[in-house]
C-alpha cells in the first residue's frame, strides 16, 4: 500500500495484527514489522500513530484492558443473579482468551513496556490486574448480597482464580468445566448459597 494513503481505523486495524502476530508467532515473533507485515500496510504507518513500538504496545493493551472493564461492568450487572460459580466461570472463560494470556506474557518479558505502562497509571502486570480487580470487584458486591462469607477473603480468591486461570489457559485452551472446578474448588467454603455448590 502507497505510504501516502490514508488507512482508515489504522490503529484497530494494526491492533487486530498485532493480536493475529501474538496468536501465531508468540511473544517473541511479535515485531513492528511483523504487525504491518500482517496487517498489509507500510512500515511507516504504525510510526505516524505512534512515537514507537512499545508506545503500539502500550496503547493496544490499554485498549484491551478497557474491553476487560467492559466485562466487568456486565459481571457487576449480574450480582444477585444466577449461580456466583457460573457468573464467574463465564467471566474467566471470556477473560482469560488467547490474546489476553499472551499479552500478560508480553508485558511480563518486556522491561520498558512495564515502565511505560506503570508511568500511564497501570499497577502490577495490567491485564492480570485488572482481571483481579474485576473478579475482587464482583466478588465484593455478592458478600454484600450476601451470597459469600462476611470474612471471605476476596482478595485470595482473586489471585487463585486468575492464577489458576492463567496457568489453563497456557497449558492450552480447557473447556467451561475446567474453568468451573477451578472456581468451585477455589470458592469451597466460602458460598453461603448450597445451591453454587454443584
Amino acid at each position: 500500500m502507497p505510504t501516502g494513503t490514508a488507512i482508515p481505523d489504522a490503529r484497530e486495524r494494526l491492533f487486530a495484527a498485532a493480536e493475529r502476530v501474538l496468536l501465531r508467532d508468540g511473544v517473541q515473533g511479535l515485531t513492528s514489522r511483523a504487525v504491518t507485515a500482517e496487517a498489509g500496510v507500510a512500515k511507516g504507518v504504525l510510526h505516524r500513530h505512534f512515537a514507537d513500538f512499545d508506545d503500539f504496545l502500550v496503547e493496544l493493551i490499554r485498549d484491551r484492558i478497557s474491553v476487560m472493564r467492559t466485562r466487568s461492568a456486565e459481571l457487576l450487572s449480574a450480582v444477585g443473579s444466577g449461580s456466583v460459580v457460573d457468573n464467574l466461570t463465564e467471566a474467566l472463560v471470556a477473560m482469560f482468551t488467547s490474546v489476553a494470556t499472551r499479552m500478560v506474557g508480553l508485558i511480563t518479558v518486556r522491561d520498558e513496556l512495564r515502565t511505560r505502562l506503570r508511568a500511564a497509571g497501570h499497577q502490577g502486570v495490567p491485564v492480570a490486574t485488572d482481571a483481579a480487580w474485576m473478579i475482587r470487584d464482583y466478588l465484593a458486591a455478592e458478600r454484600e448480597h450476601g451470597r459469600l462469607r462476611p470474612h471471605a477473603d476476596l482478595d485470595s480468591i482473586g489471585l487463585t482464580l486468575i492464577g489458576g486461570g492463567q496457568l489453563l489457559y497456557e497449558s492450552g485452551k480447557p473447556n467451561y468445566e475446567a474453568v468451573r472446578r477451578l472456581v468451585v474448588s477455589t470458592l469451597a467454603g466460602e458460598l453461603v448459597d448450597h445451591s453454587d455448590r454443584a
